[in-house]
C-alpha cells in the first residue's frame, strides 16, 4: 500500500518534468572488480542464500510446531527469521541474475521497490533487535515478573509497532528520493539500489535529501544501539549481583545468541554509515556481508547456541534421541 502511494506520487511529479528526459530504468554496475569471477561468485552467493532460505523456514517450523517454544523469546525470534528472509531476498535474486545473465537492467519501479524494502526490514530488524534486548533484560532482572510484564498482548504490540513504525521510516526515504528528476545517466554504481548511489544521478540539488536521509538512516541505529546497551548494562549489573555461579551463566548462555547477532548486525551499519570515505573496495564486502552472509549466520547462531532450539529442530527431523528435561 506505501509503495503504490509512493509510486502514483511519483509518477504524478515525474509526469510535470516536460524538459526532461525521464529515466524509465536504471543500470546496475554490480559488484566492481569481478571480472571473470561472476559464475565462482554466483555459486556462492547461491549457496548462502539457499542456506539462509532454508534455516530460517527451519527456524519458523519448529517454532510453530513446538508448543514448548510458545514464549515471548522465541516468538521474536520468529520475527526475525522473517526479517532475515526478506532481507536476503531484496538483493540477492537481483544480484544473481546479474551474475548469471548478465541482467543489470532494473526497472524506475524495481529500483523504488529496493530501496524501500531494504530500508523497511533492515529498520524493522533494527528495532526487532532492540525489544529482543528488552525481553532479555525483563527475563533476567525481572524473573518472577516476566511473564506479568511480558504478556502476549505486550509482544504483540512490541512486534506490530516494529513494523509499522519502520514502514513509515522507508515511506519518507523512498518518497524524498524519488520525487527528484532523473534524467540520465542512469548507472547505478552499485550491485543494488540504495539511497546514496541512486541520487547521485538525480539532476537536481540532492544536499537535502543526503542529508535528511544520512541522519534519518544514522539515527534508528544510533537510538536502537544506545537503548540496547542501556538493557545490557542493567543486565550485567543484575548478573553480577547473584551469588550462584550457575545463574551467571544460565545469563550469560540466555544473551550470548542476541548479542552476537547485535554485533553482526550493527558492524557493518557502523562501517557503511559513520565512514563515508571508506573506500568501494572496503565498502562492498562489508555490504555483501551484511546482505546475504548474515542472514544465513543468524538461525546458525541461536540453533548452536540454544538446546531448546536444537532440541525442537531435532525433534522436527524425527530424531530419536531428545532430552526429556529442556532446561530454560
Amino acid at each position: 500500500m506505501f509503495l503504490s502511494v509512493i509510486f502514483l506520487f511519483t509518477c504524478r511529479n515525474r509526469s510535470h518534468r516536460e524538459n526532461f528526459t525521464v529515466v524509465t530504468h536504471f543500470t546496475l554496475l554490480g559488484i566492481p572488480h569481478t571480472e571473470g569471477l561472476q559464475n565462482i561468485l554466483f555459486v556462492v552467493f547461491l549457496i548462502f542464500y539457499m542456506c539462509t532460505l532454508l534455516g530460517n523456514l527451519l527456524i519458523m517450523t519448529a517454532i510453530f510446531t513446538d508448543s514448548r517454544l510458545h514464549t515471548p523469546m522465541y516468538f521474536f525470534l520468529c520475527n526475525l527469521s522473517v526479517l532475515d528472509i526478506g532481507f536476503s531476498s531484496v538483493s540477492t535474486p537481483k544480484m544473481l541474475t546479474n551474475l548469471w545473465a548478465q541482467g543489470r537492467t532494473i526497472s524506475f519501479g524495481g529500483c523504488m521497490s529496493q530501496v524501500f524494502f531494504y530500508h523497511f526490514l533492515g529498520s524493522t530488524e533494527c528495532l526487532l533487535y532492540t525489544v529482543m534486548a528488552y525481553d532479555r533484560y525483563v527475563a533476567i532482572c525481572h524473573p518472577l515478573r516476566y511473564l506479568i510484564i511480558m504478556n502476549w498482548k505486550v509482544c504483540a504490540i512490541l512486534a506490530a509497532g516494529t513494523w509499522v513504525t519502520s514502514s513509515f521510516h522507508a515511506t519518507i526515504l523512498t518518497t524524498l528520493t524519488f520525487t527528484l528528476p532523473y534524467c540520465g545517466p542512469n548507472e547505478v554504481d552499485y550491485f543494488f539500489c540504495d539511497i546514496f548511489p541512486v541520487v547521485k544521478l538525480a539532476c537536481a540539488n540532492t544536499v537535502i535529501i543526503e542529508t535528511v536521509s544520512f541522519t534519518n538512516i544514522g539515527m534508528v541505529p544510533m537510538t536502537c544501539f544506545v537503548l540496547i546497551l542501556a538493557s545490557y548494562i542493567r543486565i550485567v549489573y543484575s548478573v553480577l549481583r547473584m551469588s550462584s555461579g550457575e545463574g551467571r551463566r544460565k545469563a550469560a548462555s540466555t544473551c550470548a545468541s542476541h548479542l552476537t547477532v547485535v554485533t553482526l548486525f550493527f558492524g557493518p551499519c557502523a562501517l557503511i554509515y559513520t565512514q563515508p570515505s571508506l573506500s568501494e573496495i572496503l565498502v562492498t564486502p562489508v555490504q555483501i556481508f551484511g546482505n546475504v552472509v548474515t542472514p544465513m549466520l543468524n538461525p546458525l547462531i541461536y540453533t548452536l547456541r540454544n538446546k531448546e532450539v536444537k532440541a525442537a529442530l531435532t525433534r522436527l527431523t524425527g530424531g530419536k534421541r531428545v532430552s526429556q528435561t529442556i532446561t530454560h
